[in-house]
C-alpha cells in the first residue's frame, strides 16, 4: 500500500515539529515547508533522532506563491495538508495587525489555491479557541458562538476558518478539519525537540522555564484581578505531543473518508481549566525548582477564563488527551535543561 505524503507548512515549528515525529511514527512520508521565522534549522536534526527518519525539507515563506508551487510540483501526490505556518503571538498581532492579517491570511490563500491547482483534497487547519472570545458557557463546546475576536490574531483564526468553509462550499473535492486548540504546553519525553522562542518568549510555559533557568529574571503574571479564584486567568493546558496526536487522526478520518461533513471543528483540550497560578505553583512542585515571579496589570487581547468540553473530540475521533499536567510541565523542564547542556558544549567547543 501507498505511504501516505503529508506537507506540513510551519513543521519546524512547536506544534509542527511534534506533529511530524507523529505522523512518522504512522507510517507516513512528510514534506516541510518553513521560512524558519520562528523556528530553528536544527529541529530536523531532533525529528531525525528520535524517529529514524530525516524528513523532505524546504525552506520556504508559504507567502512566496510561486516558490510554493515549486514545492507543489516537486512533490507529486499529496494526500494531505496540515497548514501550521502563521504567526500566533497575542500580543504582538494587537500593536502589528497589518503583519498579521498579511501572513496569515494570505498564506492561507496561497495554499488553498495550489491545493485546487494540483488536486490535494485534505487539509487540517491549526484554529485556535480564541475564536470563541471569552465564552457564555463553560466548558466550551464546538456549538458555542463564535464572537467577536479580542485580537487581530483571534480574528485571523475566525476569517481562516470562514475562507475554508467557503472554498470547501465551492470546491467539491476540498476536506478540512478544524482543529481549534487549546493552550500547548511542554515537549517531547525525549527532550530531543520541545517549545524554542526566538528571542523574548511570548508564551507561558517558556517564559516560566526560562526564568527558573535564571535567563528571564523574574516573570510577569498579567492581572490578579480578573473573576477567578485566584484572580489570574484561566486556561486548558494541553501536551504537546497528545495535540499532535489528534492532526494524525484527524487527517486519516478524511483520507478515509471517514468524515461526516466536508468541514468539521474539534476542540482540542484536556477538559480541565488552570490558572497561571496554579500552572506556576504546580511547576515549581513537579520540578522542585524556585520561580520568582510578580503581578502587574492586565494584557490587552487576553480573554479571563477558557477551557474545553473536548466530547466531541473524543467520541468522533476516538482521541483523548492523555498526559498529566505533572508530566507536562516536568518535560518542559527536561527540555530547558537540554537546551543550557547545548548551549554549554558549545560554548566549550
Amino acid at each position: 500500500m501507498k505511504k501516505r505524503k503529508i506537507l506540513v507548512t510551519g513543521g519546524m515549528g512547536y506544534i509542527g515539529s511534534h506533529t511530524v515525529v507523529e505522523l512518522q511514527n504512522a507510517g507516513c512520508d512528510v514534506v516541510i515547508v518553513d521560512d524558519l521565522s520562528n523556528s530553528n534549522a536544527a529541529v530536523i536534526d531532533g525529528i531525525e533522532k528520535i524517529t529514524g527518519i530525516r524528513p523532505m525539507f524546504y525552506k520556504e515563506d508559504c507567502l512566496n506563491k510561486s516558490g510554493l508551487e515549486m514545492i507543489f510540483e516537486a512533490e507529486e501526490g499529496i494526500d494531505g495538508i496540515i497548514h501550521f505556518a502563521a504567526k500566533k503571538a497575542v500580543n504582538e498581532s494587537v500593536q502589528k495587525p497589518l503583519y498579521y492579517y498579511r501572513n496569515n491570511i494570505m498564506s492561507l490563500i496561497n495554499l488553498l489555491e495550489l491545493m485546487a491547482q494540483f488536486g490535494v483534497k485534505n487539509l487540517v487547519f491549526s484554529s485556535s479557541c480564541t475564536v470563541y472570545g471569552q465564552p457564555d458557557h463553560l466548558p466550551v463546546t464546538e456549538t458555542a458562538p463564535v464572537k467577536t475576536a479580542t485580537s487581530p490574531y483571534g480574528n485571523t483564526k475566525q476569517i481562516c476558518e470562514e475562507i475554508i468553509r467557503d472554498t470547501s462550499a465551492a470546491d467539491a473535492n476540498l476536506n478540512a478539519i478544524l482543529l481549534r486548540y487549546f493552550n500547548p504546553i511542554g515537549a517531547h519525553p525525549s527532550a530531543l525537540i520541545g517549545e524554542l522562542p526566538n528571542g523574548v518568549p511570548m508564551n507561558l510555559v517558556p517564559f516560566i522555564t526560562q526564568t527558573a533557568a535564571g535567563i528571564r529574571p523574574e516573570l510577569k503574571v498579567f492581572g490578579n484581578d480578573y473573576n477567578t479564584p485566584d484572580g489570574s486567568c484561566i486556561r486548558d493546558y494541553i501536551n504537546v505531543v497528545d495535540l499532535a496526536k489528534a492532526h494524525v487522526v484527524a487527517l486519516d478520518r478524511m483520507i478515509s473518508g471517514k468524515n461526516k461533513q466536508k468541514v468539521e471543528c474539534f476542540n482540542i483540550g484536556t477538559g480541565r481549566g488552570l490558572s497561571v497560578l496554579e500552572l506556576v505553583e504546580t511547576f515549581q512542585r513537579v520540578n522542585g525548582v524556585p520561580l520568582p515571579y510578580k503581578i502587574v496589570g492586565r494584557r490587552e487581547g487576553d480573554i479571563e477564563q477558557i477551557w474545553a468540553d473536548p466530547a466531541y473530540a473524543n467520541d468522533e475521533l476516538g482521541w483523548k488527551a492523555q498526559e498529566t499536567t505533572d508530566d507536562t510541565l516536568r518535560s518542559a523542564w527536561k527540555w530547558q535543561m537540554h537546551l543550557a547542556e547545548n548551549q554549554k558544549k558549545e560554548a566549550e567547543s
